[in-house]
């Protein structure tokens, strides 16, 4: 227990400390000026009773009347001591009181002040806590109005007191002018809405102010125009017709809700014929589809409140000849509004884009049945839009115009179109070229035949000064001679009414301007050949093939093979060789496989064999991996059909190296089939050990199965023993891979023996060992259930009637069409002798020994 001792100084009676308190007395004694000292001591005695803890306070103060950290904490006390109590409490005065001592020395920290006004707004003592105000603006510089007035303001509109608070907020603004929309929404809420009107034009027409808010002038300026249009009767300062039409001017982008809110203005004036003046004015002038429907929704609504209106008024005040007249006219006005919407509209797309050519065909449809309107449609349509900007094909224009007149008859006025159209400087040949042709079908379709000819020929002759297709710099006058789409129409045109020579001459033309297709090369060679030019039709290909590369060739080199072949046959077999040759040089992997079957084709019908199984092999390697196995099958097939199948073994071992494993586990059974069925036992049994090593047990479980029935059919005892040692080692190597196992034991469709999920289903959060434990055993009763059984169970195997000594002689001779395929074999069990097992004599079928069957 520790004893407290109270001690007095002598020169202080009223000063009472502890024992513990005389080192900090000594300490300030030591340093009576220091800060530090004084607020340790203040923190050490936090726990003490409230008047000594002021009571060291006011020590300290007198001391240090001008720290500002012991007034700000001792201030703080105080207020702390008397926040629970009622405000009525002379307690307050005393801190009111040791405030305004604080102030006599802290009249320049703005901390001080907004404390003590706060601590006065909690009193409610209004005038009092207003006056505070204004003597911290007084006190304080400028530079720190900022922080007083915030709370000043929401002082001010924490009372109903309008009149202060309008007085407050100017001279708010007069030092933060940026501030307006605060003092505006102010105004609202009080209804002050004239002065509010007057300060939010202000605002709007000072260009350098800036919204604390984020609000762009436009947003400003639509905020005015509401407040000035919803409420006619009590903004009477301002001139809302002239404010509203300012701001159409600048905010071009948003008139719609400008045009609105000026007619919305008149109508709740009460001057209907001016707003509908107005409405009329906007739609005319409006420029985008979001501004049109704005004012047409708002003017349609406009005149069907003022049909029910009148409606209304007629049915009470009862009905006259002139308010029926008045009536009708109603809604004459309205269906005729109505009726107008779809031009209005397109008038706006058109006002927009003038040269959008696609709204000049949809407003020549709109007048569908008035022909003086479509012709002057498309006469204003042709000399506004601007070819260099046009939206769509202006040739188009033209072409409709042309067809207009053609429709009715006039042919001389349509011809008179087009040949317009054929001097307009269109900003892309095609555009001229298309107008050429529609030149030529219109005397198609009139059977001037000739007239198209000449027509056509004017259009591909070389001008007068030569220029590039792609050559922006010239005119398309200059430029539409190379023009593919007049040139195809020409030799259509010269293939259909011209001469051979005519025709030939048109190609041969497209061809020294290299403006050709394949497809054009196509069509050459086929003309020719249909007048029995056959070499005419070779060079023609010949000369499409030096313009173009791959794949852009493809159809060339194929059509160009199949016709020599075709032509010549064997005829000239190293001609068509060397094609071949040509047209695989270079050949990408994609196109490679057509050109080969057709190479191996000429080959097979008219060449010889072992060629044609050499360009199979070049084949196989030359085409996409996609594509490698159909090529083997393809190659397997002709090479059993010409060779025999003992000729397919290469292949087979071919493919096994170079296909995906997939591919080559199916190569493989096919393999080992085609041995059985040779009665290659031994061949057979090898690549089925071979084959193992891509074979997974809990994914190909099809495979192990063929190779059990295999060993069923054509094994013993110690080949199905061979075959299970091999399925428990693979199955081990591939047990190795943690990540093939994860994967496995998360798998919830088991493979054909099952995964490790399936032994322990429900048990996930199981131990991962303990599962694999479980995996093994299970494999290893599978194994003894897989074992064959002795010489009394019910699989009968091949015995054979020769003696041992005859047997070991067959063993030890070699063989020699025997694959040498590696195997990994368990030592420990070749060191095993087999189980002695009773052989019963029975004859055997000759496939079983293959060549190993003596004469």
């Amino acid at each position: 227990m520790v004893v407290m001792a109270r001690v007095s100084r002598p020169e202080r009676p009223d000063l009472v400390f502890e024992e513990e308190d005389l080192p900090y007395e000594e300490e300030i004694m030591r340093n009576q000026f220091s800060v530090k000292c004084w607020l340790r001591y203040i923190e050490f005695k936090q726990g003490a009773p409230k008047p000594r803890l002021n009571q060291l306070y006011e020590r300290a103060l007198k001391l240090l009347p001008c720290s500002y950290k012991l007034w700000y904490r001792y201030l703080k006390a105080r207020r702390a001591q008397v926040k629970h109590r009622c405000v009525t409490d002379p307690a307050y005065e005393d801190v009111n009181n040791c405030h305004e001592r604080a102030f006599v020395f802290m009249h320049k920290m703005p901390r001080l002040w907004l404390d003590y006004c706060q601590f006065l707004m909690d009193q409610g003592r209004v005038t009092h806590t207003r006056r505070t105000f204004d003597r911290a603006l007084r006190a304080l510089p400028i530079t720190q109005h900022s922080r007083i007035w915030p709370l000043y303001l929401r002082f001010l509109r924490s009372h109903p007191l309008p009149e202060t608070a309008v007085r407050g907020y100017r001279r708010f603004l007069k030092l933060s002018p940026e501030s307006a929309e605060e003092y505006i929404e102010y105004l609202k809420s009080s209804d002050r809405l004239d002065e509010a009107a007057q300060r939010l034009a202000t605002v709007v027409n000072d260009e350098r102010f800036v919204s604390k808010a984020g609000k762009s002038n436009y947003q400003l300026w639509h905020e005015l125009c509401d407040l000035i249009s919803q409420n006619p009767d009590k903004v009477q300062s301002l001139n809302v017709d002239a404010i509203i039409r300012g701001g159409l001017t600048r905010f071009t982008d948003q008139l719609g809700k400008l045009w609105c809110s000026l007619a919305d203005y008149y109508i709740r004036s009460g001057h209907f014929e001016k707003a509908r003046d107005v409405y009329e004015e906007a739609v005319r002038t409006v420029m985008t589809v979001r501004d049109f429907t704005q004012v047409f929704d708002s003017y349609a609504q406009f005149e069907e409140s003022m049909i029910a209106a009148k409606m209304e008024t007629t049915s009470e005040l009862g009905r006259e000849e002139e308010d029926d007249v008045d009536l009708e006219l109603r809604l004459a006005r309205f269906e005729h509004l109505i009726s107008r919407r779809p031009l209005l509209l397109n008038s706006v797309l058109l006002r927009q884009n003038p040269h959008h050519v696609h709204e000049w065909h949809k407003r020549v449809a709109l007048h569908q049945g008035r022909p003086r309107e479509i012709i002057n449609t498309y006469t204003e349509a042709v000399q506004t839009v601007d070819p260099f900007k046009a939206t769509g094909k202006p040739h188009t224009l033209w072409v409709a115009f042309a067809k207009f007149y053609e429709d009715n008859g006039q042919l001389d006025d349509a011809r008179v179109i087009l040949e317009k159209a054929t001097k307009v400087n269109f900003k892309q040949v095609d555009d001229l070229a298309s107008v050429w042709c529609q030149c030529g079908e219109l005397e198609l379709r009139h059977e001037n035949y000739d007239e198209a000819l000449r027509l056509l020929r004017k259009a591909t002759a070389l001008p007068a000064r030569r220029a590039e297709y792609f050559d922006g710099s010239e005119p398309v006058q200059n430029r539409v001679y190379k023009s593919l789409k007049v040139w195809s129409m020409l030799a259509d045109l010269e293939e259909s009414l011209g001469t051979f020579q005519s025709t030939k001459a048109v190609y041969d033309r497209i061809l020294d301007l290299r403006i050709a297709t394949p497809q054009i090369i196509i069509n050459y060679a086929m003309f020719l050949e249909e007048h029995k030019y056959f070499e005419e039709s070779f060079k023609a290909y010949e000369r499409g093939i030096s313009l173009f590369k791959w794949p852009n060739v493809s159809d060339i080199w194929s059509t160009y093979l199949t016709k020599f072949i075709a032509r010549y046959g064997g005829r000239k077999l190293e001609r068509a060789r060397d094609l071949f040759e040509q047209a695989l040089d270079g050949c990408p992997p994609k196109y490679a496989k057509t050109l080969y079957l057709l190479y191996a084709q000429l080959e097979e019908e008219w060449g010889l064999a072992r060629h044609a199984m050499a360009v199979y092999d070049r084949a196989t390697r030359a085409v996409e991996p996609a594509q490698q196995y159909d090529m083997f099958n393809i190659y397997i097939k002709r090479a059993a059909e010409i060779y025999g199948v003992t000729h397919t073994r290469g292949i087979y071992q071919k493919a096994i190296e170079v296909l995906s494993d997939e591919h080559a586990r199916e190569m493989c059974l096919r393999f080992a089939d085609m041995e059985c069925k040779l009665g290659e036992i031994d061949r057979a049994r090898a690549i089925y050990s071979f084959c193992s090593q891509i074979c997974d047990p809990r994914t190909t479980g099809a495979f192990w199965q063929t190779w059990k029935d295999f060993e069923v059919r054509h094994g013993n005892e110690d080949t199905i023993r061979e075959m299970l040692r091999i399925r428990r080692s693979v199955q081990a190597t591939y047990n190795t891979q943690v990540n093939f196992m994860a994967s496995q034991m998360l798998k919830v469709s088991g493979s054909a023996t099952g995964t490790v999920s399936d032994l322990a289903p429900g048990q996930s959060g199981m131990d991962d060992m303990k599962l694999l434990e479980q995996r093994a055993e299970q494999l290893a009763a599978e194994a003894e259930r897989d074992q064959p059984p002795r010489a009394q169970s019910k699989i009968l195997f091949v015995r054979s009637d020769a003696s041992r000594e005859e047997l070991a002689e067959l063993a030890q001779q070699a063989n020699p069409d025997e694959i040498q395929l590696g195997e990994d074999e368990d030592e420990d069990e070749m060191d095993l002798e087999p189980n002695e097992v009773r052989l019963e004599q029975q004859s055997v079928p000759a496939a079983v020994f293959g060549s190993l069957k003596e004469d």
